[in-house]
């Protein structure tokens, strides 16, 4: 167990205590354990890469545990009515999308690497500032006026097409 697996697991562990603190609309624990999480896989990956403490087990669990914490965050701030359902749906439909194919060809014995594209890190970008903004609208009051249709917008694109990017290597992968 290396200290990056460590951070990750504990970046896990914050996940349902974020959602509990937005459904119990603890705004400002939900922001600053959601600033938490974001330090510590920026942290985690330095020393991963830093100190040569990469693993096998690093390298599936940081992605699952920054999935779980997007979706989680985006799915709560939707049923609390924070953010609207249709985008929680686009998020997580996306997510779905890409888990499904990467089980389905390996049930199929043609398993496909999932590399991070250009497309799928602004979204990710995209996503976490959404979210932060999200949490910080709640916790202090911040007004984003006619930003926050904006950036619901970019998150919505940028999530559509980092989904339609990994569908078509997807696609091409299946059928050669």
């Amino acid at each position: 167990m290396t200290i990056p697996n460590i951070i990750t697991i504990g970046r896990l562990i914050i996940v349902p205590i974020v959602i509990v603190m937005i459904m119990q609309q603890r705004w400002s624990t939900a922001f600053v354990l959601f600033v938490i999480a974001g330090i510590s896989d920026a942290i985690d990956g330095f020393i991963a890469r830093k100190f040569d403490m990469r693993s096998e087990f690093g390298a599936y669990i940081d992605p699952i545990a920054d999935k779980a914490l997007l979706v989680s965050i985006y799915v709560t701030l939707a049923i609390v009515g924070a953010i609207p359902s249709w985008l929680a749906i686009v998020v997580v439909s996306r997510d779905v999308m890409i888990v499904a194919a990467v089980l389905l060809s390996w049930v199929m014995s043609r398993p496909v690497e999932i590399k991070p594209l250009l497309v799928s890190k602004l979204n990710t970008g995209a996503q976490i500032a959404f979210a932060a903004s999200a949490l910080a609208a709640n916790a202090f009051g911040v007004d984003l006026a006619g930003l926050e249709e904006v950036a619901m917008l970019l998150v919505a694109t940028l999530t559509i097409a980092s989904a339609g990017a990994y569908l078509g290597g997807w696609l091409r992968h299946m059928t050669t």
